[in-house]
C-alpha cells in the first residue's frame, strides 16, 4: 500500500465524517469510498481507532491553521491577548458549526488513540496557545484550568447552538454575544 493510498483512506474518512458524521465512520465504508477492499486499510492502520485518529488529526491541523491565519489577518500590530482569544473563539465556533462531524470526532478521545499518529502533537499546540494567551490575559489565575474551562464552555456553545437550544433559550440569532459572555465569565469583564 502506498502513501497515496494511505492519504486516500484519510481523505475518504474526512469526507465521510464531514458529510455524515462520526456514526458513519466504519472501516468498511471508508475503504469502499477509497476504492479498496475492506481489509486493505489494516496495512496502514492496524486498528479502526488508529484510522479515526488520523482523520481527527486532519481536523486539528485545519483548526490550528485557521486560528493562526485569523490572528495573522487581525492586523499589523500584535493584538492584546483577550482580542486574540476572542479571535480564536470565533474561529473555533465557526469551525465547530461548519464541520460538525469532524468537531465531534476531534474531541471524542474515548474513540481515539490519542498517542497514535501524532494526534497529541496536532491537538496540544492549539490548547497550548490558548493557555499562553489566557496566562497573559489572567496572570492571577491557573491558565490551564481557565483555558480548559473556556474550551469546555465554547464546546458547549457549539453543541447547544447546533441543536438549536441556545437560539430558543436566549433568542440570539448569532453566537457572538454568547462568545463575549463566555470571555467575560472566564477572563473578567472587558477592559478590566
Amino acid at each position: 500500500m502506498s502513501d497515496s493510498l494511505r492519504t486516500r483512506l484519510i481523505e475518504a474518512g474526512v469526507e465521510l465524517v464531514t458529510a455524515e458524521g462520526v456514526h458513519a465512520l466504519s472501516l468498511r465504508e471508508i475503504a469502499r469510498r477509497a476504492g479498496v477492499s475492506h481489509g486493505a486499510p489494516r496495512r496502514y492502520f492496524p486498528t479502526h481507532l488508529q484510522l479515526l485518529s488520523a482523520i481527527a488529526r486532519r481536523g486539528f491541523t485545519e483548526l490550528a491553521a485557521r486560528g493562526e491565519q485569523a490572528i495573522e489577518d487581525s492586523g499589523p500590530w500584535p493584538a492584546e491577548p483577550r482580542e486574540q482569544i476572542a479571535t480564536l473563539g470565533r474561529v473555533y465556533l465557526d469551525f465547530a458549526l461548519t464541520n460538525r462531524g469532524m468537531h465531534e470526532l476531534m474531541f471524542r478521545h474515548d474513540l481515539l488513540e490519542s498517542n497514535e499518529l501524532g494526534l497529541r502533537e496536532a491537538s496540544l499546540p492549539v490548547f497550548a496557545l490558548l493557555v499562553d494567551l489566557v496566562g497573559r490575559a489572567r496572570p492571577d489565575a491557573d491558565a490551564r484550568l481557565v483555558a480548559g474551562s473556556l474550551l469546555a464552555n465554547l464546546y458547549g456553545i457549539a453543541q447547544l447552538w447546533t441543536w438549536g437550544s441556545l437560539q430558543l433559550t436566549t433568542g440570539a440569532d448569532d453566537f457572538a454575544p454568547l462568545l463575549r459572555t463566555a470571555l467575560d465569565a472566564h477572563l473578567g469583564p472587558e477592559g478590566r
